[in-house]
């Protein structure tokens, strides 16, 4: 007799077109007949390819799934789910290690040690040649386009 699996709270949302989703479903949907589902603090998987001494290892990213919104709790169709699983152990400690930081904005850093500087018009004048001379070596049209 196999153990009885206890069910995640944390799920893993494969769409249609292929992104892995990591979240949990909160208790309050919108019931069984509405074409949406909520997923709460929803996080993208990313595999980034590795190269290692042993060959080439998949390293798993969890990325801010709408980094463009305060929102935690998103509304998508149902329609765009292939399946829903339970999330592993050691996905549940990366995932609720990273949500924490959920609602803190990402702060973009000014780089103060670059400088912006203009090109003297001598300079410009040589760099445009240099791109129109490459443009003239793979025979791309001069022409514009509408």
């Amino acid at each position: 007799m196999e153990p009885k699996q206890i069910p995640s709270p944390l799920k893993i949302i494969k769409l249609i077109n292929g992104d892995d989703i990591v979240c949990v479903l909160p208790k309050e949907q919108l019931g069984e007949k509405s074409p949406l589902i909520r997923l709460s603090k929803p996080l993208q998987v990313k595999y980034v390819p590795q190269l290692t001494p042993q060959g080439i290892k998949d390293y798993v990213a969890l990325i801010k799934w709408s980094p463009y919104t305060k929102d935690q709790i998103i509304t998508i169709p149902k329609d765009k789910i292939m399946t829903i699983t339970n999330a592993s152990a050691d996905m549940i400690k990366s995932y609720f290690h990273l949500v924490k930081d959920y609602d803190k904005e990402e702060k973009v850093q000014k780089d103060d040690q670059y400088e912006r500087t203009r090109f003297s018009d001598e300079t410009n004048k040589e760099i445009n040649e240099i791109f129109d001379d490459e443009d003239d070596d793979y025979d791309i049209p001069n022409k514009t386009l509408h």
